[in-house]
C-alpha cells in the first residue's frame, strides 16, 4: 500500500466555496462551544455570518484550501499580514495537518511581510497552546466588541519552537 499523499494547500476556486463553508460550520459547531457558548455559536452559524465571512474573503482571493487524500480537510484566510482564519476539519484534527497549514500560511506571508499576525479567542486554550508551540508570541489582548481576543505575532527569521 503506498504511503498517504502529503497534504496540499492551494488557492480556493469556485467549486470549493460550498465545501469550505460547510467545513467551517461543522468545525465551529463542534469546537467553539466550549469557549463561546451554545447561543453564540448557534447565532453565528444560523445568521449566515460564518458563510458570509468566508464568501467575502473568497471574492477577494484570500481563501486557500487544504486537501489530503482527495478530501478538503482545512482552510485558511490570509488578509494582508494576517492569518484571518485557519481551520482543520473537526474529523481530521490531531493528525499534524494544522502544523502543515500554519507553516504554509507563514511561508506565504513571510514572502511579503517582515512581521505577521493572527488573532485568537482568549479562551480558546487549545488553539493558543498550539500557536505558542509553533513559535508564535503573544502580543497581548485586543480591544474589541464581543468575546475577548488576543493577538499573536511572529517575525521573519524567528527561530521556531521545538
Amino acid at each position: 500500500m503506498p504511503p498517504p499523499l502529503a497534504p496540499v494547500v492551494r488557492p480556493a476556486v469556485g467549486e470549493d466555496l460550498g465545501a469550505l463553508q460547510e467545513l467551517a460550520r461543522r468545525t465551529i459547531r463542534a469546537r467553539y462551544r466550549s469557549f463561546l457558548g451554545d447561543e453564540s455559536v448557534d447565532r453565528f452559524i444560523s445568521s449566515g455570518a460564518s458563510d458570509d465571512h468566508i464568501a467575502s474573503h473568497f471574492r477577494q482571493g484570500h481563501v486557500h484550501c487544504m486537501e489530503a487524500g482527495g478530501d478538503t480537510v482545512g482552510l485558511m484566510i490570509l488578509d494582508g499580514p494576517t492569518i484571518d482564519l485557519m481551520l482543520i476539519d473537526v474529523d481530521r484534527q490531531r493528525q499534524g495537518l494544522g502544523r502543515v497549514l500554519l507553516s504554509q500560511a507563514e511561508e506565504m506571508l513571510f514572502a511579503e511581510y517582515e512581521n505577521i499576525r493572527l488573532e485568537s479567542f482568549a479562551d480558546n486554550h487549545v488553539a493558543n497552546a498550539f500557536y505558542e508551540a509553533c513559535g508564535w508570541s503573544t502580543a497581548g489582548p485586543l480591544e474589541a466588541e464581543g468575546p475577548a481576543k488576543i493577538e499573536f505575532v511572529q517575525r521573519r527569521g524567528a527561530a521556531p519552537a521545538d
